[in-house]
């Protein structure tokens, strides 16, 4: 059980989440956008959205030093454990529940007006699930284990576990030991990432640079009054 909870799963979620990206870059190009509601409904949407967005980013960026810098990294920076540890939970606790927040009004949201409601699939459904479960037991591990209890030093269990994956060296025994709700946080992470390629989640790893680049977009008037100046040449009116 533990070699398929922290060896297969974790590797299988990787597959369909890399696997997945090119098969649908490749296959559905015109599918590969967010979908984006704000058309239909504007005054929820700005408060929901920047405080959803702003807060994942920052809920990403912890994940990032926490699970793939060693501590040693942190200690060489001059950053102590006791530190790290103080900064991580505030900061950690703050962006999660402005997170949940966000997500919770995007959900009102997509539920409560009509047109945004009706344009909602079961894709969009299972997404927000995932999603909610994940940050949910995220949030419900940072409290219980620095709130409720004591404290608990991820990074000498899931940290090196996490990194022994990307090593092809997994070491599954670092997380018989670790907390229930850790446990599952992980777990639904890796869920959540096998069906990322599959939502319209995908937006997050493309960014517009093509904007940057493109040529000027040209408008011609259908008025026949053009103007007092004349035309230059090369713009003279087609009749």
């Amino acid at each position: 059980m533990d070699v398929l909870l922290w060896v297969i799963v974790p590797y299988v979620a990787l597959v369909l989440f890399v696997g997945g990206h090119v098969w649908r870059y490749r296959y559905d190009k015109f599918g590969w956008t967010t979908r984006s509601s704000q058309l239909y409904e504007k005054r929820l949407l700005r408060i929901g959205s920047p405080l959803f967005h702003f807060g994942i980013l920052v809920v990403l960026i912890g994940h990032v030093v926490g699970l793939l810098i060693p501590n040693s990294w942190t200690e060489a920076a001059g950053i102590t454990e006791h530190t790290y540890h103080v900064s991580a939970v505030v900061m950690g606790t703050v962006a999660g529940v402005c997170t949940l927040g966000g997500l919770a009004i995007l959900i009102y949201r997509r539920r409560t007006v009509g047109p945004v409601f009706s344009a909602t699939t079961r894709n969009d459904k299972l997404m927000y699930l995932m999603l909610t479960l994940a940050l949910v037991l995220g949030l419900a591990a940072t409290v219980a284990a620095n709130v409720v209890d004591e404290g608990y030093d991820y990074r000498t269990t899931i940290s090196p576990w996490f990194r022994s994956i990307f090593y092809f060296q997994p070491d599954p025994e670092l997380m018989v030991g670790v907390p229930i709700l850790f446990q599952l946080h992980a777990l639904s992470a890796f869920a959540l990432f096998a069906v990322w390629p599959f939502t319209r989640l995908v937006h997050m790893l493309t960014a517009p640079l093509g904007y940057l680049t493109r040529p000027y977009i040209v408008y011609r008037s259908r008025d026949t009054q053009l103007g007092s100046r004349a035309p230059r040449r090369g713009w003279e009116r087609v009749r």
